[in-house]
């Protein structure tokens, strides 16, 4: 595991956050988990966050429950947006570009994982990589021109399942209609996030357009309920049982990363960034080393291309 650490022994923590009054945040997926963390941190610092979810009521619960404990004058809203549907993404994106005036950090937190069977989005996409994937692929291309002008940043939340499955694209089948299994799906689509972070963060160099910056982050295993909302029987059993051990963090630590993604000033974009202790699974949050095939840069060219003609979204670059 990398011993590299620029934030020292305890790692980045949100204590190094200033205030973030007059900074916009949206998030996609913040009912649970690493995305609600994420939305209660900085809203504590002062930011105003526009939720992206799937689910209008919970979405509301969380609004009221983060003003019941951080104050009524927090400053959020909810765009509804289910990223298994490219529609959906599409409208939610205008919303967001007539009513949001800004965007400081994009973070594709939004996820689902391990899912037993294939299933097909309705765009007809593998589950994982309609979501995953395609749904922030076309959700960062559509939101770039206020990002762009905002001078702000796209987080993308990959996972260190990148590392497993096949650790390539398979372009011949990407739907999996041959040999699915949850996990290879998952693998890949997560794989497919994070090569595309590091493909963007080329293009935007080659086009000058510098004052966009583009991180890609993993929360490693936090006690999350991404496995229970969307993985077999057995995979839930067994994440429940880690769940009670010290092997899995605290979601609140999981959302570190993206924070810091979304917020610390002057870090290589280069990087790969999470928890580094063992099995980068928990510990203190810094620089990861990534693997060299999330790098692969033909493949990351094709991915580009096959991701564009997939959600009929050419980025103008």
């Amino acid at each position: 595991m990398s011993t590299k650490n620029q934030f020292g022994k305890k790692g980045w923590t949100p204590e190094r956050i200033g205030s973030l009054k007059g900074k916009t945040y949206l998030i996609t997926g913040t009912t649970s988990g690493t995305g609600f963390e994420a939305s209660r941190i900085l809203l504590s610092k002062g930011a105003k966050v526009v939720m992206l979810n799937r689910n209008a009521k919970k979405s509301a619960e969380v609004i009221s429950t983060l003003k019941n404990e951080l104050g009524n004058d927090i400053e959020t809203t909810f765009i509804l947006m289910d990223l298994a549907e490219q529609a959906s993404v599409r409208k939610a994106a205008a919303e967001v570009l007539e009513k949001v005036p800004r965007i400081d950090a994009l973070i594709c937190n939004g996820a689902i994982a391990q899912v037993p069977d294939r299933k097909l989005t309705v765009d007809g996409f593998e589950s994982q990589l309609g979501v995953n994937h395609y749904g922030h692929f076309a959700l960062q291309a559509l939101l770039f021109p206020l990002i762009q002008k905002s001078k702000g940043r796209i987080v993308v939340v990959g996972s260190e399942g990148y590392k497993m499955g096949i650790k390539t694209i398979k372009f011949e089948d990407m739907n999996w209609d041959n040999g699915y299994t949850g996990n290879d799906a998952y693998s890949q689509s997560k794989l497919a996030q994070i090569m595309t972070a590091y493909e963007l963060q080329e293009r935007l160099k080659k086009a000058g357009k510098t004052d966009v910056q583009v991180y890609a982050c993993h929360p490693g295993a936090s006690r999350t309920s991404l496995i229970k909302t969307s993985g077999s029987l057995m995979t839930r059993f067994i994440w429940q049982l880690m769940k009670l051990s010290p092997l899995v963090q605290s979601a609140e630590k999981g959302s570190y990363p993206e924070l810091m993604c979304a917020t610390e000033p002057n870090l290589d974009q280069g990087s790969f960034y999470g928890p580094t202790g063992k099995n980068y699974w928990t510990g203190p949050v810094g620089e990861c080393i990534l693997e060299a095939h999330a790098k692969d840069k033909a493949i990351a060219e094709k991915l580009w291309e096959v991701s564009e003609k997939a959600t009929g979204l050419k980025w103008n670059l």
